[in-house]
């Protein structure tokens, strides 16, 4: 049962700023966005896909000689459905998908595996969403039969209503609160411990 990883790095992150948004500014030595590739290649997780829009050389530059698949979104400006649509779409022939936003550096593998290892022990469920002390967050794993509702979406919405509304959604406790933090303006990456508590991270998923 292979699960895909889906990358989302095609946001502009207006609030966050600079010429090439904030999925390429350094973090602990490298790019932002290296930091939730590396995350997933260190999983179980396969293919990985990044779903690249806004400032597209750089975030390509900025993952250079990682093992894993870039596809385009040329309609990036009209919001994270568009995003998650060519993700899925690039996906392949997978049992589910696990959707990481690239602005959600601190997630780790493990957590990635426990949510794998969920999907797999349920056969038949819906989806996977991990929570940190009662809090939902990210990344989300959609079983493929959610796949076509996630296609349908438009617009700048995520999965959140198909995972609210579906049955068969396992939710996984972690002791990982990177689940809950991302980046949203350049004060985020000065936090001494992490990020601010992510708002945009429950809307699942964050705009990336």
């Amino acid at each position: 049962m292979s699960v895909a990883g889906i990358v989302l790095a095609a946001g502009r992150g207006a609030r966050f700023g600079g010429a090439d948004g904030k999925l390429v500014a350094p973090f602990r030595g490298e790019a932002l966005v290296r930091h939730a590739a590396r995350t997933l290649l260190g999983s179980r997780a396969r293919p990985i896909v990044v779903v690249t829009g806004f400032a597209r050389e750089s975030v390509e530059g900025a993952l250079a000689g990682l093992s894993l698949s870039f596809t385009h979104n040329p309609d990036h400006e009209s919001g994270m459905a568009s995003s998650l649509r060519a993700g899925l779409m690039a996906a392949g022939d997978c049992a589910g998908a696990l959707i990481l936003p690239g602005d959600m550096p601190l997630v780790t593998g493990e957590t990635v595996d426990r949510l794998i290892a969920a999907f797999e022990a349920a056969p038949g469920c819906a989806a996977v969403v991990p929570f940190f002390r009662g809090r939902r967050g990210n990344p989300a794993l959609l079983g493929r039969s959610l796949f076509a509702r996630a296609l349908a979406l438009s617009g700048d919405e995520g999965a959140r209503r198909i995972l609210a509304e579906s049955e068969g959604v396992i939710g996984v406790e972690v002791e990982d609160e990177g689940v809950l933090r991302d980046v949203d303006r350049k004060e985020d990456l000065a936090e001494p411990d992490g990020f601010s508590p992510a708002g945009s991270s429950e809307r699942a998923f964050s705009k990336s």
